[in-house]
């Protein structure tokens, strides 16, 4: 008899993923997905639904999630369903299915902070040209006044300002291929 175990997800962060060490010293982020679907009645209302998952990852890929995500960001996760059981402090038994996930990608690289709006003041392109549109793209630098260079893809913010990929440290990757997970 053949068994499989395999989940496909995309969705958008519910919260901040928290990681923490178990005693081994191994990695372990947790953070939880909120999944869309929508859908036409057959008297033609639209209709949504969400599903919301607790997803769990491990190791190095724990602690790049931690690191990069946020409350917003889109991931698209691919993992294993697992079924966990406890008691709960009423003497109650509890039970809910989780993600345990092999890998997790981060799929609004660069586009925004969590409700898809940019942040920054100037439009920059590769070559230096700006004009003052909103956005700074992930080959330019661009500041309030439109002056723009081309660079690591940051506009300058304020520090109070929500948080963007564009306003990410600088040590931040500007593609996915150079995550190292």
């Amino acid at each position: 008899m053949a068994y499989y175990n395999k989940i496909l997800l995309m969705g958008n962060l519910t919260r901040d993923p928290e990681l923490r060490y178990i005693q081994s010293g191994q990695a372990v982020c947790e953070f939880g997905i909120a999944i869309n679907r929508f859908w036409n009645t057959p008297n033609g209302e639209r209709r949504e639904e969400t599903c919301f998952v607790d997803v769990t990852i491990w190791g190095k890929q724990g602690e790049r999630c931690a690191e990069y995500l946020k409350k917003g960001r889109q991931v698209f996760v691919e993992g294993r369903l697992q079924f966990d059981t406890w008691q709960a402090q009423d003497g109650s038994k509890r039970s809910k299915h989780r993600v345990n996930a092999e890998r997790v990608q981060f799929l609004d690289w660069g586009k925004g902070n969590a409700n898809g709006n940019a942040n920054g003041n100037a439009n920059a392109n590769a070559n230096g040209n700006a004009n003052a549109n909103g956005n700074a793209n992930a080959n330019g630098n661009a500041n309030a006044n439109g002056n723009a260079n081309a660079g690591a893809g940051q506009a300058n913010r304020a520090p109070d300002e929500a948080y963007a990929p564009e306003s990410a440290p600088e040590s931040m990757p500007n593609n996915l291929e150079e995550v190292p997970f």
